[in-house]
């Protein structure tokens, strides 16, 4: 089902051999864990929207609606029926749903208002003063700028030695110019 939390945020946190913030992910139980590994083996994400306290139940609602376009509409595979992350015993048969919407049909002036609706959220004042109110693909324009400073990505230690490793068991050349977090 469609998480808050990507599986890889999950992944990482695991990898750092650091705990999961609570409300990421659930045990086989239904209870919240923090532990990475349960949540890696057990597949268990914590629905958008998290436990039925914080009205999870909506996000139950919003993952259906794409595990139905995504995966039932399409024909692939959907819900308990896709293979299990990093499985790779069999095809993933993902599916995928692009819905084009022309925004101009509705309203006019489209652009300008949604324009003035991020400006709005942006110049919020934030809940924390060391962390500005952002918009979609505000983190993911910071993110490309800092690997722009850095010259690349960094990569864990652990994520270093999990593809030397399997360099090794495949017999390829491990990736040679690493930049370590």
């Amino acid at each position: 089902m469609f998480s808050h939390k990507a599986l890889t945020r999950i992944e990482i946190q695991n990898r750092k051999n650091e705990p999961l913030p609570e409300g990421w992910a659930i045990d086989k139980s239904g209870k919240v864990t923090t532990d990475g590994r349960v949540a890696m083996q057990e597949g268990c994400l914590l629905p958008l929207g998290g436990t039925e306290i914080n009205s999870g139940y909506k996000g139950y609602g919003l993952a259906f609606m794409v595990e139905l376009f995504c995966g039932i509409l399409s024909g692939s595979d959907y819900g308990p029926k896709i293979r299990r992350w990093p499985e790779a015993d069999r095809p993933a048969n993902l599916g995928q749903c692009f819905i084009a919407v022309d925004p101009n049909c509705f309203a006019p002036g489209f652009s300008d208002r949604l324009q003035d609706m991020m400006d709005f959220c942006r110049n919020m004042e934030p809940t924390e003063s060391s962390k500005p109110v952002l918009v979609a693909g505000d983190p993911e324009k910071m993110h490309m700028d800092k690997v722009n400073r850095q010259g690349g990505i960094t990569y864990l230690q652990n994520q270093i030695d999990a593809s030397t490793a399997l360099a090794e068991k495949l017999s390829v050349d491990a990736m040679k110019s690493l930049i370590r977090s």
